[in-house]
């Protein structure tokens, strides 16, 4: 039994889907694993002071803890200078440090295993602060191609990478990019829940669904500018009148305005429970993921596809390079509005179809979180025998 520590932009408690969250959970079935949540900001801090100071280490079974830091992080990205951002930065990586020798201390750590989760600035300096074992970075979005990271993020991104022992991505796209700084890269893609995704469970159809008719063209996932086309969007359903267009998830400010809402055929359930999922998408007749194009989609793993097949769903997605080199074989793809009209006219005329369903499923069933970790454990093995 080894132990890993993860340190990840997300929290913990994330209210959406979460790669690293499956990561650490499938980890956690052989390893120790201690998820350092993300700290406080100051702001945080200074409003909520007495109830960051109060939190405890919490254990979410015998083998995945998660690790609180209570010491408050400095906003980096609006130093106006590289050198006061790396002072900054050098800060906040000190804080996580703290409480990460803390665990290890508190634990009995050893030798352990630190992935880092795309955590580009509170990560870049923890191999020098806390020497884990083994210094893994995992790259699985394009976060410097996003405006709050363009500044800062690519030095600090590449200097992880170079500094790494090894390199993870979730797309051989990304692989292509970051191999340049560090050989020892290795292209993991991602898996799907299949406990939770399972085609053969019966749900009852949600109460938002009931009244929609029918073909219900649907989406499950955060609903934001940066990755949907909301403009394709509106004309595929003004275009389609007869088909009803579901989307479940939150929406961004951007969402929340589009005239998409003022469309008869079109229906927003707001935030669900990842739980309650699999019934949207088993009572959807065909599934969608209209990604925007853009440096942040092009390499993206759209996690959300395995859990459309895993379903035996006929599926329309973004010709994007992941869904080229992975998925073609199972999904309609498309690159603009006549493509998608095209591609949803002949998904629809696959609902039904036992066989292709059965095609989806049994591909989808090929990228299991136990799967994605064991290429982990093999990159782990081969460096350790280096």
């Amino acid at each position: 039994m080894a132990d890993y520590i993860i340190t990840s932009l997300q929290k913990w408690d994330i209210e959406i889907g979460s790669t690293i969250k499956n990561t650490a959970l499938e980890i956690s079935k052989q390893h120790r694993v201690f998820y350092v949540n993300t700290p406080p900001n100051l702001m945080q801090w200074l409003r909520n002071y007495k109830e960051i100071s109060l939190q405890k280490d919490k254990s979410i079974h015998s083998n995945l803890r998660i690790i609180y830091c209570k010491h408050p992080v400095l906003p980096v990205n609006s130093m106006p200078f590289i050198w006061l951002f790396k002072i900054a930065n050098y800060y906040n990586n000190l804080c996580i440090a703290h409480t990460i020798k803390k665990a290890i201390k508190q634990y009995g750590i050893t030798s352990p295993i630190h992935i880092i989760d795309t955590d580009i600035y509170r990560s870049r300096y923890l191999k020098q602060l806390i020497h884990p074992d083994i210094s893994i970075y995992y790259r699985r979005d394009y976060i410097i191609g996003i405006n709050y990271w363009k500044r800062y993020g690519p030095e600090c991104e590449y200097a992880l990478a170079r500094q790494s022992d090894i390199v993870l991505t979730n797309s051989s796209y990304f692989t292509e990019e970051l191999q340049k700084y560090n050989a020892n890269i290795y292209t993991i893609n991602t898996g799907v829940n299949l406990e939770l995704y399972d085609a053969a469970h019966r749900w009852a159809k949600p109460k938002e669904l009931i009244q929609i008719l029918q073909p219900i063209i649907g989406y499950t996932g955060v609903i934001t500018q940066n990755r949907l086309d909301a403009s394709l969007l509106y004309e595929i359903a003004s275009r389609l009148p007869q088909y009803s267009f579901v989307f479940v998830g939150p929406e961004d400010t951007f969402f929340s305005r589009h005239p998409l809402h003022s469309l008869h055929n079109v229906h927003f359930t707001g935030h669900k429970e990842v739980e309650e999922l699999p019934a949207y998408i088993q009572h959807f007749d065909v599934c969608i993921n209209p990604q925007v194009m853009n440096l942040i989609t092009e390499g993206n793993y759209p996690l959300k596809i395995d859990e459309y097949l895993s379903m035996g769903k006929p599926v329309v997605a973004t010709s994007t390079h992941t869904m080229r080199d992975i998925f073609a074989r199972h999904v309609h793809l498309a690159t603009d509005l006549a493509g998608y009209l095209q591609a949803i006219e002949k998904a629809v005329e696959e609902v039904g179809n036992p066989y292709l369903a059965k095609e989806r499923i049994a591909f989808a069933h090929t990228h299991s979180w136990a799967d994605s970790v064991k290429k982990i454990y093999r990159a782990i093995d081969k460096y350790k025998t280096f």
